[in-house]
């Protein structure tokens, strides 16, 4: 965690306890701690002010408390215009794609390690900190820094943070993932810190009630929806949807299918606007490809390597084969194959501890 004390440095106090216990270790250890919180939705029009996500009004006002606790100054920066833009409409365009976004993903890489690490060194902070379950080390053989897992495998958010390039990377302290969670909560309880007990969010952000459908329906407008027919593999018209952003990859519930057996989302025709499923026995496939590669502790992929990887982020780890190819991106060949392999969520790869890199799922083999 020690990049060097006596130094400035801006932590993301997102209201949670890592967050928190981030800024309170690093004041200990003799950095000048400001704290930040991310003003990026308004949840006034919710009936319950968005309390069961992160970044809500009640967690910067939870934020503010522990500052003042911990008697280091505090600030919201208003970035909800950012959010629209490179989140919220991302989030959105995806699934009218018939993709899987994943948010969290972009909101980490444009606007906590772009837009407010920007923000901090204009503040003359010689980093940025996070309460990330990740570690970042130096490492003198590769001469460059290296993506770790958290210390606590089972609180490990590496895969959301496979888009980091070296440049951030010199710039970024995870003062927690060093720990695991229990004792981050015990580091809070022991400092009187409210937020020893506080639940972790499940839900993305800027929709609290998890109906991401009624909040894409409201984004777009009714008149942008259009229904259409859900076929089986051969093209028989099984039933009708209402907007393929009501389905994604994998989901057997809410397909209104008459059947002897469960029928699966295997895909999307977009031309045809049909919603295409099958057998569980479907869903399987040998490999993916993947784009928008990012690779952290080399700038490209000049040949094929064996390697561990994710596709989602609750995903037990598989092995694969990785060979890229002349447009940039990659094969990725399954050593078994895999289920419901989704385009727009990220597989991310990994040598053990350390994350190689990842990409975008563009499409399954």
């Amino acid at each position: 965690m020690i990049k060097e004390a006596k130094k400035r440095v801006v932590v993301a106090m997102s209201g949670g306890v890592d967050s928190s216990v981030a800024a309170a270790l690093l004041k200990e250890i003799g950095y000048d701690v400001i704290g930040f919180s991310m003003q990026i939705w308004d949840y006034s029009s919710q009936k319950d002010g968005g309390s069961r996500s992160c970044c809500s009004h009640e967690d910067i006002y939870t934020a503010r408390s522990v500052a003042d606790a911990l008697k280091i100054p505090f600030y919201v920066l208003n970035l909800e215009e950012e959010f629209e833009k490179e989140v919220i409409d991302y989030f959105v365009t995806e699934y009218m794609k018939g993709r899987t976004p994943n948010p969290c993903v972009l909101c980490n890489q444009r606007l906590k390690f772009d837009i407010l690490l920007r923000r901090a060194l204009e503040l003359k902070a010689d980093y940025l900190a996070t309460g990330h379950h990740a570690r970042i080390v130096w490492d003198d053989s590769r001469g460059c820094y290296l993506l770790l897992k958290g210390t606590d495998t089972s609180k490990d958010q590496s895969y959301f943070l496979f888009t980091l390039r070296q440049e951030n990377m010199q710039r970024l302290v995870f003062p927690v993932g060093e720990f695991l969670k229990s004792d981050v909560r015990k580091i809070a309880k022991d400092l009187g810190l409210k937020v020893a007990g506080k639940k972790e969010s499940q839900e993305i952000c800027f929709i609290p009630d998890n109906n991401y459908r009624k909040f894409i329906m409201n984004k777009m407008g009714v008149d942008k929806i259009n229904s259409g027919n859900i076929v089986n593999n051969e093209g028989k018209i099984l039933g009708r949807h209402n907007g393929i952003h009501m389905f994604t990859i994998g989901q057997r519930r809410g397909l209104g299918i008459p059947a002897s057996h469960p029928y699966y989302v295997l895909g999307f025709d977009l031309e045809n606007n049909t919603v295409v499923v099958g057998r569980e026995t479907d869903l399987f496939c040998k490999g993916l490809i993947a784009e928008g590669l990012n690779w952290i502790p080399f700038p490209t992929l000049e040949t094929e390597i064996d390697v561990s990887f994710k596709i989602r982020y609750r995903y037990k780890e598989a092995k694969a084969k990785v060979i890229p190819k002349d447009d940039g991106d990659v094969f990725v060949w399954f050593n078994k194959p895999q289920k419901a392999v989704t385009p727009g969520q990220a597989v991310v790869f990994y040598d053990g501890d350390v994350v190689l890199g990842g990409g975008w799922i563009k499409e399954s083999i």
